[in-house]
């Protein structure tokens, strides 16, 4: 992987030229500044507050008004006539998709490894099987090639992952997915507002497409996530089985006097519904979502002309017609370079900073290896990218001074 500048989508996405001096939003997140420098930041300002405030005083806390306001302000968002589920996590999104896609005892998904627990776990869930597949070189996305190789009549679906923020080719997926009859669930947890082909991630046609709205996410709403279909009986099941199972939902239920009893239990549900209390946050997270993809978008280009000609590997920008979500700025240290990865993480640590490794691969966790059949690893790229993982500092607020500094110790260190 090699240093490589913005697409020309990238580079002028809503951002314009590069600014002498890297602007921050317009309101920062409250909080002490002690010089240091975190992993991430998320931007939580005035508006978000008042939102938040607005819901505790209109006597309406759980699922109601504001989650179908959210709701149908995602789906206007991304377009192609979608519908959007608001619910508690991604994990629950992700679970709710898969079984609103019918996965079930004996079924095989396909899942690539490089990413967090939650992508494959939720088919253990269901009862069916994960099967864990390599991922690519540039992009850290599954690996088609090798997923072909894993199938088998069992195979049911398909999980791409959009690692980071980047892109998976979508009509590939798709065009793959129906060569062999599969379903294709998305994980989008990094994606907003990633574009593939011009196209938002989430307006694709397939079965589901899952966000999250976590803390470190492109958009937040402190814990939440949100399940995005085509399909209206994936969308049906969704919204049945994320409360319980039952047919109404309790904003339904309870704002006409003297009908909250009248429901039934159609499945045994789950409860994974959002509060309109996260989705007031959310909604207003939305409506700028294009300006935190910007802010992310200019430290990353300052990283890159920041960290050229060391032995590191930067993450590959979106190609020319896409755009990348920048949701995180994982590099990877070189074989070669004279400190590894833990000593990068280190120096960091001492001057400061915050970092990360995203992620460790699944087939090298204790659950996951045990499922694995023994012998030599089948996952050389995941292996080799996770042995020099580090993830730096990106967030939208972050200034020049900041990103150079990060720049200087990995100089230090590596140089």
């Amino acid at each position: 992987m090699q240093h490589s500048p913005l697409s020309q989508t990238e580079a002028r996405a809503r951002t314009g030229s590069k600014p002498r001096r890297m602007q921050t939003p317009a309101v920062p997140s409250a909080r002490i500044d002690d010089g240091s420098i975190p992993c991430f930041r998320a931007v939580i300002g005035t508006a978000e507050i008042n939102a938040a405030v607005a819901v505790l005083r209109s006597g309406w806390l759980t699922t109601g008004p504001k989650v179908r306001e959210f709701e149908h302000k995602f789906a206007e968002f991304l377009g192609g006539g979608v519908e959007a589920v608001a619910v508690s996590s991604a994990t629950a999104g992700l679970h709710l998709a898969a079984e609103a896609c019918g996965i079930g005892p004996g079924d095989e998904v396909i899942v690539p490894t490089l990413t967090f627990t939650a992508t494959a776990s939720v088919i253990r869930y269901l009862g069916a099987e994960a099967v864990l597949v390599d991922v690519e070189e540039a992009s850290r996305g599954i690996d088609l090639a090798q997923a072909e190789r894993r199938l088998t009549t069992k195979t049911k679906a398909i999980i791409p992952v959009h690692f980071g923020g980047y892109p998976c080719d979508m009509t590939r997926v798709l065009a793959f997915a129906r060569r062999h009859g599969l379903k294709v669930i998305e994980d989008a947890a990094h994606a907003l507002p990633t574009r593939c082909d011009g196209r938002l991630i989430g307006s694709w046609e397939s079965e589901a497409c899952v966000f999250s709205f976590y803390a470190t996410k492109p958009i937040t709403t402190g814990e939440g996530g949100m399940v995005v279909t085509r399909d209206h009986g994936v969308a049906e099941r969704v919204r049945t089985m994320r409360a319980h199972g039952l047919n109404r939902d309790a904003f339904d239920r309870f704002r006409k006097v003297g009908a909250s009893w009248d429901y039934d239990v159609v499945a045994p549900g789950y409860k994974y519904n959002l509060t309109d209390m996260a989705a007031a946050i959310g909604i207003v997270q939305l409506a700028r979502v294009e300006t935190l993809q910007a802010g992310r978008q200019r430290a990353a280009a300052r990283y890159f002309a920041q960290l050229r000609g060391l032995p590191l590997d930067c993450p590959t920008p979106a190609p020319a017609g896409s755009l990348h979500a920048w949701h995180m700025f994982p590099i990877r240290i070189h074989e070669s370079a004279r400190a590894t990865r833990d000593d990068v993480i280190a120096a960091l640590k001492a001057a400061n900073i915050g970092a990360s490794v995203h992620y460790r691969p699944l087939h090298q966790m204790s659950y996951w290896k045990a499922r694995l059949p023994s012998g030599p690893s089948a996952f050389p790229v995941a292996d080799r990218y996770f042995a020099g993982a580090v993830t730096i500092p990106l967030f939208p607020g972050m200034t020049e001074a900041q990103v150079d500094r990060v720049a200087d110790v990995l100089r230090r260190t590596l140089g």
